[in-house]
């Protein structure tokens, strides 16, 4: 059996320890990925690594790390794939609570800040909907809330600037392309949500292990209705007529 140096980002602020990464010899089998490393290091070397998982089968997005300074989600990432020696930290773009264990619940609150579905008052039921007006929604709708896309994003990374992130822009997409949503986010994402920040650059859509093109279809349709809604004199008027419909 072949091993590898696996070298894991240890840190605890509660106890005083600064960051450094401290290295471990795992042996390892065809096909194992970097959780099944991660874990055996904490479990049979050094059981006092901090990680977070739960499925090991990227459904939940707990095991986010950056391995080789990239974020991924250790489940899904083969140990075949990579070369030489694998480093894994936690996500640089939130605080960190232990080693491998970054605090993304900042991302709760803001989803609570984000409008509810609202169906249009006139609709009866039961609800009906055309199959290709539930595709457009559908998409956004495989998000497992990972988070990488937040981690690689390097406006909330590097800047201060109140931007929600592309995870929320593909939760407010997820309902401004839902059939029956009667509400429309981009001006909250636009005032509230910093989206001008934006600059398109689509890593968040590279890392997304749902493949989800948050960048194509949710960003830029948001960005679009974000500049109509404050410069275009005719989007402006029929947004009020709809509000009026809608009392």
């Amino acid at each position: 059996m072949t091993t590898i140096r696996l070298s894991i980002r240890r840190c605890d602020p509660m106890a005083g320890i600064a960051p450094h990464f401290q290295e471990y010899d795992v042996p390892v089998e065809e096909g194992m990925v970097v959780l099944e490393a991660v874990r055996y290091a904490a479990e049979k070397i050094d059981t006092t690594i901090a990680v977070r998982w739960n499925c090991e089968a990227a459904r939940c997005g707990s095991c986010a790390a950056e391995i080789n300074n990239v974020p991924a989600l250790m489940c899904k990432t083969r140990i075949d794939d990579l070369a030489g020696r694998i480093t894994v930290a936690p996500m640089r773009a939130y605080p960190i609570v232990k080693d491998l264990v970054a605090d993304v619940s900042a991302n709760y609150e803001t989803e609570r800040r984000m409008p509810a579905f609202k169906p249009f008052s006139n609709l009866k039921e039961p609800w009906k909907m055309w199959q290709p007006d539930v595709e457009r929604s559908k998409e956004f709708r495989r998000c497992i809330e990972c988070f990488l896309c937040q981690d690689v994003c390097h406006v909330i990374r590097e800047h201060e600037t109140g931007y929600f992130g592309p995870r929320h822009v593909v939760k407010a997409a997820s309902l401004d392309t839902h059939p029956l949503d009667s509400l429309d986010r981009s001006k909250h994402m636009n005032e509230e949500g910093g989206i001008g920040y934006c600059n398109i650059t689509k890593c968040c859509q590279e890392v997304c292990p749902e493949k989800i093109r948050i960048t194509d279809n949710a960003i830029i349709p948001e960005k679009e209705g974000a500049a109509d809604g404050a410069y275009d004199p005719l989007m402006r008027f029929i947004r009020s007529a709809k509000k009026d419909i809608e009392g």
